[in-house]
């Protein structure tokens, strides 16, 4: 048996997007390569924002479950049907006070060579800290978004006093981990400027055997009940404050004299009400929402689109990588991504030609975007966008750098 691993997580599977998903990758592919995983982590709500089946009709309090070959440790936490900023921090706090019961719990009764935690919660790495000094395990503190930044930056904190807090407890956390990992350049470099610490790549990733290309974009898109010559604009993902979606709802008010554009908004969050009352108000023929799409037709379901959004707002681009590219490169498909010159997303973009690249929260700029996607030849970006996942993105691949760096 190979080292004992601990991951402290708030997101975990069965999760299908998000930090939940690579969480429950990670260990998985961890698991399977020798190592004696455990996980102290919640139950699945995102990004329902709602406890999901089966544990939904359960009481959701202290619960232990083992497989394939993992131990998980769900412990219970509040979970905001409407997500504010002081929610998310009264959600956050619930958690870690119960996690840090469990750990205490473990941690005379099990030693663990390297424990993880995963941000956010940002501060989840105290708990790491603490049993980092009471058995000395190595402390892996992976980045996944800027939290505190973001919160920031979108308003959902405005106590410039909590924010400078918040970001002295982050830094006391990053000073004491032994290594500290992010997903992208952008987001390596502003924590290596903070901290004047190394910080290494691991990147998310993607199945690129599961997510391929297909041909035959016709068929497809009679199969979701769309002409074969309409142009489908997808969005497929979480639905939240940061993506600034009302961006993605006037354009396609915009297009509606091309009745061969069709928008389809894919997914479930906290936001997706509002969105569709405001379709309603601009009276859009053009637009349709549908819930997740089952991981079986998942493939099929971004093979039909002609274009992937990839909307965020100006201050997100250079704080969060959005997990859903990785599948839309994987795919081979045009994405259309918001991201302004000079951050780390518009760079990886730009550097590999594998996506169309707009200026963030430019109304203007999105519909032009989406016109250029529909009727240009995208052929090479595609390619691209394949390439790419192929060559740096594999599960595999990742997953084997980051054992070799810290496992």
């Amino acid at each position: 048996m190979g080292k004992r691993i601990l991951l402290i997580g708030g997101n975990f599977s069965p999760e299908p997007t998000g930090i939940g998903k690579y969480n429950g990758e990670m260990i998985h592919w961890l698991a399977d390569n020798g190592y004696d995983c455990t996980v102290i982590t919640t139950y699945p709500y995102y990004p329902q924002w709602a406890v999901q089946p089966p544990y939904d009709r359960a009481k959701n309090w202290f619960k232990k479950e083992v497989k394939e070959n993992v131990t998980v440790y769900r412990c219970p936490q509040y979970v905001p049907a409407t997500p504010s900023g002081k929610k998310r921090m009264l959600q956050d706090a619930s958690f870690a006070v119960a996690a840090f019961l469990k750990v205490m719990q473990l941690v005379w009764h099990k030693k663990f060579d390297v424990v993880i935690t995963v941000a956010p919660p940002f501060h989840l790495g105290l708990l790491a800290v603490l049993y980092k000094q009471l058995r000395g395990a190595t402390f892996v503190y992976h980045v996944q978004d800027l939290q505190i930044e973001a919160a920031r930056d979108l308003q959902m904190i405005k106590s410039k006093r909590l924010i400078n807090w918040l970001l002295k407890l982050e830094m006391a956390i990053l000073r004491r981990a032994d290594h500290v990992s992010s997903i992208a350049d952008g987001m390596i470099r502003k924590i290596s400027n903070k901290t004047g610490r190394e910080v290494f790549l691991f990147p998310n990733w993607v199945d690129v055997t599961q997510f391929h290309p297909l041909t035959d974009k016709g068929a497809l898109k009679e199969a979701f009940g769309f002409a074969a010559t309409d142009k489908i604009v997808l969005y497929s993902g979480a639905i939240g404050e940061k993506q600034g979606l009302e961006t993605l709802l006037h354009a396609a008010a915009a297009w509606q004299h091309h009745p061969e554009i069709r928008f389809l908004i894919c997914g479930s969050g906290p936001y997706k009400v509002r969105l569709e009352q405001l379709a309603a108000q601009l009276q859009l023929k053009n637009t349709t929402f549908l819930p997740l799409q089952p991981a079986e037709e998942f493939n099929n379901f971004l093979n039909m689109a002609d274009v992937h959004l990839v909307i965020q707002k100006a201050h997100a681009s250079d704080l969060v990588m959005p997990s859903k590219l990785t599948t839309i490169l994987a795919v081979g498909g045009v994405a259309l991504i918001t991201a302004n010159s000079g951050t780390g997303l518009h760079e990886l973009v730009s550097q590999y030609n594998m996506g169309i690249l707009v200026d963030a929260e430019n109304q203007d700029a999105l519909q032009a975007g989406i016109g250029r996607a529909v009727w240009d030849n995208t052929a090479e970006i595609a390619n691209n966008a394949r390439a790419y996942a192929a060559a740096h993105l594999s599960v595999s691949g990742v997953m084997t750098r980051f054992k070799e760096q810290v496992a």
